[in-house]
């Protein structure tokens, strides 16, 4: 029986097998052959390296204080100590989101933070790397370790008025 319309057909796309890399990044991980180019920083038209050489003092020096340092941060976000403390080496964008943070932990574990609770497991800084941009510009990272996890934190350092100020603190 025909009701006078025409009726269309339209085929359906095939399916087609998902891979075993869907969502991930698409990485070549075939092992290079030629050596990495470096710039030659002993000719004036070279390109430049993105890492400022420092002395090993220095650098020991500003790693030592950035450990000291993220080991505050940790110890604030954690309740233990407040946020007051890290004050003098912090940005004001830095002092703010240390200050909310802390909050939010402390709300979530039911205490105040800065009244030195007391934690199950202690945050520890385990490794710190600081990778001079300027002459008195550092990034670097954190590594911290509560118990068996492990927490990142990687931060950017200027120097303002004769000390080392933490101008960006990221947590991972």
């Amino acid at each position: 029986m025909s009701t006078g319309r025409e009726t269309r057909v339209v085929a359906l796309p095939r399916r087609v097998p998902l891979a075993e890399v869907q969502g991930t990044l698409a990485l070549d991980l075939q092992p290079r052959q030629e050596p990495p180019t470096v710039p030659d920083l002993a000719d004036p038209g070279a390109e430049e390296a993105d890492v400022v050489p420092i002395d090993r003092t220095s650098r020991r020096e500003l790693d030592a204080w950035v450990g000291r340092f993220g080991q505050a941060a940790v110890e604030i976000v954690g309740g233990d100590r407040p946020v007051t403390q890290l004050l003098r080496w912090t940005s004001k964008e830095v002092y703010a989101e240390l200050e909310r943070r802390a909050l939010l932990v402390g709300r979530a574990g039911h205490h105040h933070p800065g009244q030195g609770r007391v934690q199950p497991v202690r945050p520890k800084v385990v490794s710190v790397h600081s990778f001079f941009v300027m002459p008195h510009v550092a990034e670097t990272s954190i590594h911290v370790r509560y118990g068996a996890r492990s927490r990142a934190l990687a931060a950017r350092f200027e120097v303002q008025r004769d000390r080392w100020v933490c101008t960006a603190l990221e947590w991972a």
